[in-house]
């Protein structure tokens, strides 16, 4: 069991929760995510490792109630627990293989639109304990869907805020942002780019335009984490990748935005996923190839 220690709403339809969960967190890297069960019966549900204290022991999660098993989520209170947590899954952001002097040679950028603020922040919050200041742009449709706007503001260079409609600071979207920085002359040759899978499509054709090589976190739909399901396939290049074992991080420009978005709405249903598997034969699904056991 995993005690819940604090939870608080975020946003119109964002929760963070404080997690209990020493072994996990002595483990985490950003990048990475767990798989959530709320009880016995629960759905596993992939989350982003939004925080992490390896000293107190905890994890912090972020979610939005979209389906049923989150909305469960929401009863959920501080001393309660979740049956299971997974994890940290995935690989770490490549930030944490560069040395010390690559990182400080880089110009960071980091893109985050929506519920995507919650794994931009834990890069950019590991940058600036290393004396390494990123900007970063948050995009959402309204004031009311932004969060982490102060602890942002804690850790980033300088932050730029968008919405769709106007109601808070910059309006329009995320890639209107890009174009007006460089076009005042900021420069920047490494961006990380998180959120919907459409923002992020688009995001890559602006950075490509400027040659900002952009990494995305794919959130494609996810089952069991471990590359057998085949929920979370995607090609990136001429290659078919996991998203959940050979990800979540990739090179931004190589996705198949197109085929991974239809790839997205047709998993959500039993005969779309019937004619994914005949049609992807053996690459419909791999092998974690990952896995080490309860090390």
């Amino acid at each position: 069991m995993y005690k819940i220690l604090e939870k608080r709403q975020l946003s119109e339809v964002v929760w963070e929760m404080v997690v209990e969960a020493p072994r996990l967190a002595a483990h985490c890297a950003p990048g990475q995510f767990l798989i959530v069960k709320k009880d016995e019966e629960g759905e596993r549900i992939p989350l982003t490792i939004c925080d992490y204290d390896a000293e107190k022991g905890t994890i912090t999660i972020v979610f939005q109630p979209v389906g049923a098993s989150t909305q469960e989520f929401l009863e959920l209170e501080a001393g309660d627990a979740f049956e299971n947590v997974v994890g940290p899954l995935g690989n770490p952001s490549d930030l944490l293989e560069m040395s010390e002097e690559e990182l400080k040679s880089h110009k960071f950028l980091f893109v985050a639109g929506g519920v995507g603020t919650a794994p931009i922040y834990p890069q950019v919050k590991w940058l600036h304990e290393r004396g390494i200041e990123a900007d970063v742009i948050i995009g959402a449709r309204t004031k009311d869907l932004l969060f982490y706007e102060d602890k942002m503001r804690e850790v980033a260079g300088n932050l730029y805020l968008t919405t769709d409609d106007g109601s808070y600071m910059h309006k329009g979207v995320v890639t209107s942002v890009i174009d007006e920085l460089v076009a005042e002359g900021k420069t920047y040759d490494h961006c990380v780019c998180i959120g919907p899978m459409i923002m992020m499509k688009f995001c890559c054709l602006t950075t490509e335009k400027y040659n900002i090589p952009t990494v995305v976190s794919m959130n494609p739909i996810m089952v069991d984490g471990t590359g057998m399901c085949g929920a979370c396939r995607l090609t990136v290049g001429d290659e078919v990748k996991f998203a959940c074992v050979d990800g979540p991080e990739f090179d931004g420009f190589k996705i198949n935005w197109n085929e991974c978005m239809k790839r997205a709405q047709m998993y959500k249903t039993e005969e779309g996923r019937a004619k994914l598997k005949a049609q992807e034969g053996d690459t419909h699904h791999g092998g974690c190839g990952n896995c080490g056991g309860d090390k």
